[in-house]
């Protein structure tokens, strides 16, 4: 089988059920940069990261491409596509809390840096924060799984603190925001 089909060569691209779309697309653009987040969360795992750190990021790039796929699939479309469900989200709030229950309270804002892998946790949150928007958009103009929104808002949640909890474990202090009227 080749890897490429030259079916979308002309801008266009099928959903999942054959459903043909322009690629400029919301539902695109809030899918694909699913997967980008995907691939940031590869990065991250290729920095010195915690064991709790892998577990969790190997479980996240799976219900990533669950999202995907859910994301991909109208909800008009009859289809046996797994679809993002509250035990997704409800997995995510118990990492927060868990790793969350650890870290020094928050007294300010902090700036995303610390380790390598901190860092790019950071950087995977604000890509979950676009998908999230995008997501919110596609929502705006037809149905759309609810849970695929609340998963991507907690997701990002889960990154910082997973960021925090990374510094934290690599003994680097996470950079506090300093105000203007700080300084």
């Amino acid at each position: 089988m080749k890897i490429y089909t030259k079916k979308g060569d002309k801008g266009r691209t099928a959903l999942f059920g054959g459903t043909p779309i322009e690629k400029h697309h919301t539902r695109l653009h809030a899918y694909g940069t699913v997967d980008e987040l995907n691939s940031v969360l590869g990065v991250a795992l290729t920095h010195k990261i915690s064991n709790t750190g892998k577990e969790i990021l190997n479980t996240i790039q799976n219900q990533l491409f669950t999202l995907g796929a859910d994301l991909a699939t109208p909800l008009s479309k009859k289809s046996k596509v797994e679809r993002i469900t509250d035990d997704h989200i409800e997995k995510l709030e118990g990492w927060i809390d868990q790793l969350d229950a650890n870290l020094p309270a928050l007294t300010s804002f902090i700036l995303p840096g610390g380790t390598p892998a901190a860092a790019s946790l950071h950087l995977a949150r604000t890509v979950c924060r676009r998908a999230e928007r995008f997501t919110v958009d596609l929502k705006s103009v037809e149905a759309v799984n609810d849970e695929t929104v609340i998963y991507l808002n907690r997701l990002s949640d889960l990154l910082f603190v997973m960021a925090r909890h990374e510094n934290q474990t690599s003994g680097v202090e996470d950079t506090k925001w300093i105000s203007k009227k700080q300084e």
